[in-house]
């Protein structure tokens, strides 16, 4: 049996190869620094991990393939073994490249909406017959929970991230560009830089490629003024459908109205029927941890009100979630409890930040999360939770600095009223705040 060993397995992409990989009868094993729900899931399906600092002796010598997350150092004590076993080793976005090549593969990018995105797509193509392969950076209720559904028909779906350009490992046949925007500014020394990376990214499409473009985005449009050798097929919250997909979507917000126009559009192109993909989307009911609805007792009364869990962790993401709890709860007040994801995230969109919050009534930030092999000590220097709080205040709003989110369920206790709505924000692990309430 071939066997594949993952670093980093428990992170949120390279645990849907590794489900990929466990499907297709290879024998998994990975490490991680922190074990977790996706660790404990991948357990459970057969791959055997190793929670705890990396080491050497994880990796068995007859092992066939490393795939590492990008996150990992070229120092580590797993890759240097892998390296000196001469075994092939890989990225996460090599790896998922070289399926690229052997799939039909439609590739979902932008700064925002690519995990909603994607599942779209992957739903109608499933309910339409098409039984596409999924990889994708959520769990999709659909898909039995997973990030990765196995399909056996030439169709791949994919979410292709920006990060380190990793998506320029990618060769699709179509590409969705949902919007594009600052971000990842660690990596990017600014717009210019990105449009230049997405510019070479999308000259990937073969001349049968297709690219589908949100026209409403102003910074997609400055992708489309340069001729280019492909088909492009434009959709936008000006077409008619917008009004009746707000009406049939289970999800709230216009964000949400654009992402299933971009999988509407898709399925057009792959002649589905528009009864089969506006079917698909009604059914949808949303991915992990984008506005995720559950419910919370207020203690010693009879009350239940709503927490909402969302992975919105860039300004114009917690402003596009605030805007649509605003649309589902009209009349509540609304807290919004954000943790900072990553040192150089909050340090170059700071002011970006201060006014992300508006709509808030108050708000509760926790310490920034810390993201392992991705932060700069200068940086982590000059920013902080305590500073962000400060600005936001000058904005006239009602801010509340708890470093430490385990402390934030005592502080709600007593403040909680029936009519309050709780929007728990960002990308690290204050999705565990959820739990706690």
């Amino acid at each position: 049996m071939r066997k594949v060993h993952f670093i980093g397995i428990g992170g949120i992409g390279v645990s849907a190869l590794a489900k990929y990989y466990l499907k297709n009868g290879w024998q998994v094993s990975g490490s991680d620094l922190f074990s977790s729900e996706i660790t404990n899931d991948l357990k459970s399906l057969g791959a055997k991990t190793n929670i705890g600092k990396h080491k050497g002796k994880n990796l068995v010598k007859n092992t066939n393939l490393v795939i590492y997350s990008p996150a990992v150092k070229p120092e580590n004590p797993e890759l240097k073994k892998a390296r000196n076993y001469k075994i092939k080793t890989q990225s996460y976005p090599q790896a998922l490249g070289e399926l690229t090549k052997k799939y039909f593969t439609i590739a979902v990018s932008g700064t925002h909406g690519k995990s909603t995105t994607t599942a779209m797509i992957g739903l109608i193509l499933k309910r339409a017959g098409f039984d596409p392969t999924v990889i994708v950076g959520t769990k999709i209720k659909e898909f039995n929970n997973s990030n990765c559904r196995v399909g056996k028909s030439k169709y791949l779906v994919i979410e292709a991230d920006e990060w380190q350009a990793s998506f320029l490992n990618y060769w699709p046949k179509i590409i969705v560009l949902t919007n594009i925007e600052k971000e990842h500014l660690d990596y990017y020394r600014g717009l210019d830089h990105i449009l230049k990376t997405y510019r070479k990214y999308i000259s990937h499409l073969p001349k049968e490629g297709i690219l589908v473009a949100d026209s409403d985005d102003t910074n997609i449009r400055q992708l489309l003024k340069k001729k280019l050798g492909f088909r492009v097929k434009k959709y936008s919250l000006k077409q008619p459908e917008t009004r009746k997909i707000k009406k049939l979507l289970k999800i709230p917000g216009i964000h949400n109205v654009s992402n299933a126009l971009a999988a509407l559009t898709i399925a057009r192109i792959l002649k589905i029927s528009n009864k089969a993909s506006l079917r698909a989307l009604s059914e949808y009911k949303g991915t992990w941890r984008r506005f995720e609805e559950r419910e919370y007792k207020i203690p010693n009364t009879k009350y239940k009100i709503p927490i909402i869990s969302d992975y919105a962790h860039h300004p114009t993401e917690i402003k596009a979630t605030l805007v649509a709890t605003r649309e589902k709860f009209k009349k509540s007040k609304v807290w919004v409890i954000f943790q900072p994801h990553q040192y150089q995230r909050t340090y170059y969109l700071f002011n970006e930040f201060t006014l992300a919050f508006n709509l808030a009534d108050e708000i509760i930030l926790t310490d920034i999360y810390d993201v392992a092999g991705r932060e700069e000590k200068k940086i982590k220097e000059k920013v902080s939770s305590q500073k962000l709080a400060e600005e936001v205040r000058k904005q006239g709003l009602k801010v509340h600095f708890i470093g430490n989110f385990k402390k934030i369920p005592q502080f709600l206790k007593k403040r909680l009223k029936s009519n309050d709505v709780v929007l728990i924000m960002g990308a690290g692990d204050i999705y565990k705040l959820v739990e706690l309430l």
